[in-house]
Parts: C-alpha cells; sequence; structure tokens
C-alpha cells in the first residue's frame, strides 16, 4: 500500500492507495495557505497518521509517500521551487517528510500525477503517448511520452495552460497576454460571459438562474444547453479555443489519446460535440483521423492515486 497526498491551496487530502490504484480511505483538511508551510506541512503529517489510525493500517505497511502540488517541483531533488498558489518558494517538503514518517518520499506536480493516474488506470490507459487536459480555474497538463512522464529539463514540460493562442481582453495570472488558460478555463468562461452582459445586458437565461456575481461555468453550460444566445456565444468561444489548443499539441506530439478532466468537463456530451466538430476545422491533416478525446475516468481522485505512484512515472 501506498500514501497519496493532493496538496491544494483550499484542502490537502491523503489517501491510502493499493497498488492496483483503489483509494481504501481518504481523509481531508484545510490548507489555510497563510499559515505557512511549518504549520501546513505539520498538518500534513497529522493528516497522514490519522487517516491511518482510522483505516487500522500501520505505517509499516506502507510503502511510500507521494505528493502532488500545484507549482513548479524538482522531481529528482524533492524540492518545490516555486508554487503561486501556496506562496511557497524553495520549500524541501520531502525531507521533513522522511524525517516525520521514515518513508521514501515522491513529489511532482498534481497535473503530473493526475496524467499518471489517467495514464495508469483511467482514460489514458495503454496510449503510451498520450496528454491529460485539466479544466479548472486554470489549465492544467500532464504529458505521457513513450509510456512515462515528460517533465522537462526543468519541471515545467507541461505547462500547456500558458501556451499562447490569441489575444485577449484580459492578461494572464502569469504576466502574459492570450494564454490558453485565459480562454479555456472555468475562470475565463466566467469573465467573458460577464462582460457581454456588462456590455448588453440583453434578456439572458444566466440572470435568471442567478445573479451576477455568482455565475459560474456550471450554469453558463446548462443555459446553453437551453438554447440562450449569451451562453452559446461564450461557449462557443471557449471551445474554439480549446480545439486550437488541443490542434497545437496534436501537431507538436502527434499522440494517441487526449484525457480531459477537471470541473467543466461535467458538461459532457454536448461540450464534447462541440470540440470533436471544431477540431475538424483546425486540425492540420485532414486525411489523419483525430486522435481519442475522451472525458478523464478518475475525477478528483487522480490527483491522489497519481501522487501514490509516482515512484514508476
Amino acid at each position: 500500500m501506498r500514501i497519496g497526498i493532493d496538496l491544494g491551496g483550499t484542502n490537502i487530502v491523503v489517501g491510502i492507495v493499493t497498488n492496483e490504484g483503489k483509494i481504501l480511505i481518504k481523509k481531508s483538511t484545510p490548507t489555510l495557505v497563510t499559515r505557512g508551510a511549518a504549520i501546513i506541512i505539520d498538518d500534513m503529517v497529522k493528516l497522514i497518521y490519522k487517516t491511518l489510525d482510522v483505516s487500522h493500517i500501520s505505517m509499516e505497511d506502507i510503502e511510500l509517500i507521494g505528493i502532488g502540488v500545484p507549482g513548479l517541483v524538482d522531481y529528482k531533488s524533492g524540492l518545490i521551487k516555486e508554487c503561486v498558489n501556496l506562496g511557497w518558494g524553495n520549500v524541501d517538503i520531502c525531507t521533513i517528510l522522511k524525517e516525520k514518517t521514515g518513508k521514501k518520499i515522491f513529489i511532482d506536480n498534481d497535473a503530473n500525477a493526475a496524467a499518471g493516474a489517467e495514464f495508469l488506470f483511467g482514460t489514458m490507459k495503454n496510449h503510451l503517448n498520450s496528454v491529460f487536459l485539466t479544466l479548472g480555474t486554470g489549465v492544467g497538463g500532464g504529458i505521457i511520452l513513450n509510456g512515462k512522464l515528460h517533465r522537462g529539463i526543468n519541471g515545467s514540460g507541461a505547462e500547456i495552460g500558458h501556451m499562447i493562442v490569441g489575444e485577449n481582453f484580459y492578461d494572464c495570472a502569469c504576466g502574459n497576454n492570450g494564454c490558453l488558460e485565459t480562454f479555456t478555463s472555468a475562470t475565463a468562461l466566467i469573465k467573458f460571459a460577464k462582460k457581454l452582459i456588462k456590455e448588453d445586458p440583453q434578456d439572458t437565461l444566466i440572470l435568471k438562474n442567478t445573479v451576477f456575481d455568482e455565475i459560474d461555468a456550471k450554469i453558463i453550460f446548462d443555459c446553453a444547453k437551453q438554447g440562450d444566445k449569451l451562453a452559446n456565444l461564450v461557449v462557443e468561444r471557449f471551445v474554439k479555443y480549446f480545439a486550437i489548443g488541443i490542434c497545437n499539441i496534436v501537431n507538436i506530439l502527434d499522440v494517441s489519446m487526449i484525457g480531459i478532466g477537471g470541473g467543466v468537463s461535467a458538461a459532457g456530451e454536448f461540450f464534447m460535440e462541440l470540440l470533436i466538430s471544431d477540431i475538424k476545422k483546425y486540425k492540420l491533416f485532414k486525411e489523419i483521423p483525430v486522435c481519442y478525446i475522451k472525458i478523464a475516468d478518475l475525477g478528483n481522485d487522480a490527483g491522489i492515486i497519481g501522487a501514490a505512484m509516482l515512484d514508476i512515472l
């Protein structure tokens, strides 16, 4: 058995995972990022032992501990180089956890971990060259090449959300303009909907379903499915740029599978039909079939399962 940890800006989630990728039990606690690295790491250690205790599993039964974090990680040294969501830089979390638990510690970017889980046990299984994209607050990515995670020389080899695909009406948090995630994240979807409503407060189902400040991605997609004009303009723009981003990935890597996760993927077949249609418009070689593109299988558990398997990825 292994332990997988998903360290996020909102919650820390610890799971006990079998070698077959099944989560036996998971527990969470709020991250409360303003308290600093030392206190958060201490909370992580407490949560590990609490999870073991309630499951009646001994630390001696645990092979290793893996951690996925939303930032730039040196996979080999175990150093978190930069993690904006946590406000961390150059944090040697692996050494601390090894001292506290006596176990081998592995660490990687959370999207890499999720991609690894989908490759080993999920929708990308048996696809030795594949890409995982997660659509949430931003756009995360993980790349599998020849059956191994592609991390790049500096550990930043899959920052797909910061691929520049056009000129946008607002800058990305990274400082650039036109990043993919400013067109195709939940944040981007909401920002564009609010922009259109402010410019032309027409009769839209979006405002009939919620107040302006509470507009979210689900409401926008739900209204688009019902035929709302403004919602469909927002969704069509979102899908267009996501299709462009996917075609760029395919043109560079020529992968056999792209798995899509994150909250926006819950829009399901409505979203996927629009996406496949646009990909067919933008793809380079018309005679080559579109690679397999599917909604990921493992949902929010992918980060935990992948973190527990980092030693083989």
